[in-house]
């Protein structure tokens, strides 16, 4: 049976108030603004957001009084730094945080994938990101019994949000470029929504099975949403679209510049393609790939 639904129907079903969403996985890169976009719209509360950068997607979930708790290693606006929504939220009390690094953001979610409490490590030792962060805790190794180590907990997710190059209909996706920490994501996670810029035939996936990073029977919707990491870029689809994230900036320095934002970019588009014809032909145009990088074909013949 397939799994291709609406994003507006995928947000629906899978993810509800109060729930942890990892989004954002893959640095910064192929984040799934258009997903985020559609939490907004749905009005969705309390949310858990978990990821390790995400540029600026958490601040306009923030902004749009979704969040509740941040679980991640940064948020801001990658290339003008300022989130100004995350700063005024946190600053006012009204979204808790717990600091993160890639690295341990990455070993929460790999002992959520492979059914552990938890996973050991010496990094973050020393610094403050494990004080009052129920995340992390003090342990002596068992074969060394004078080493001591940091445990961190297990991130498992309710629901795990990503974009990727191409799926079929049953969620078998393919991937390439930065993967960040986005394959521990999908496996740790109860449920799965992927995100595609494209939606291609069994054969085509079949074709370079190597490439399937996602397997079907971890996800619970597809969904096929052109330009749906935009404006951040997908690796031989489009660039980073760094005007709009400039325009983001300057835009949003209050929460009533905010609400103008999000009129226009989010409650004025019912969907990813009125998103678009609001950007413009053009505009989209000069974001596609213009030099092309091919692999080398593989040969998977017997």
């Amino acid at each position: 049976m397939t799994k291709l639904v609406s994003m507006r129907d995928a947000v629906a079903e899978f993810v509800s108030d109060g729930s942890s969403v990892a989004m954002g996985l893959q640095l910064e890169q192929m984040i799934p603004f258009a997903a985020g976009h559609e939490i907004i719209r749905q009005g969705k509360r309390d949310l858990r957001l978990i990821g390790p950068i995400s540029d600026c997607l958490f601040d306009q979930l923030i902004g749009a009084g979704c969040v509740k708790e941040v679980v991640a290693a940064w948020v801001g606006n990658v290339m003008m730094g300022q989130a100004y929504n995350f700063r005024a939220a946190v600053e006012a009390g009204q979204v808790r945080v717990f600091n993160m690094t890639n690295f341990t953001i990455a070993l929460g979610l790999q002992a959520g994938a492979t059914g552990v409490p938890f996973l050991p490590t010496r990094t973050a030792m020393g610094s403050d990101v494990p004080k009052r962060n129920h995340f992390f805790y003090q342990i002596i190794s068992p074969f060394e019994p004078k080493e001591t180590l940091l445990a961190v907990r297990a991130i498992v997710p309710d629901v795990t949000i990503v974009n990727v190059q191409r799926a079929d209909a049953d969620g078998n996706a393919h991937c390439w470029g930065n993967f960040g920490v986005m394959l521990e994501a999908v496996r740790a996670a109860k449920k799965v929504i992927v995100s595609a810029e494209e939606i291609v035939s069994a054969d085509v996936i079949a074709s370079d099975p190597n490439r399937t990073v996602i397997p079907g029977f971890l996800v619970s919707a597809v969904v096929h949403e052109p330009f749906g990491a935009h404006p951040s870029p997908v690796q031989g689809y489009y660039n980073r679209d760094n005007e709009f994230f400039r325009a983001y900036h300057t835009e949003t320095k209050t929460p009533a510049d905010y609400a103008r934002w999000r009129a226009k970019w989010v409650d004025g588009v019912s969907n990813r393609a009125e998103y678009m014809k609001a950007l413009g032909s053009e505009r989209l145009e000069s974001l596609h790939v213009k030099n092309h990088a091919y692999s080398a074909p593989a040969d998977y013949g017997y």
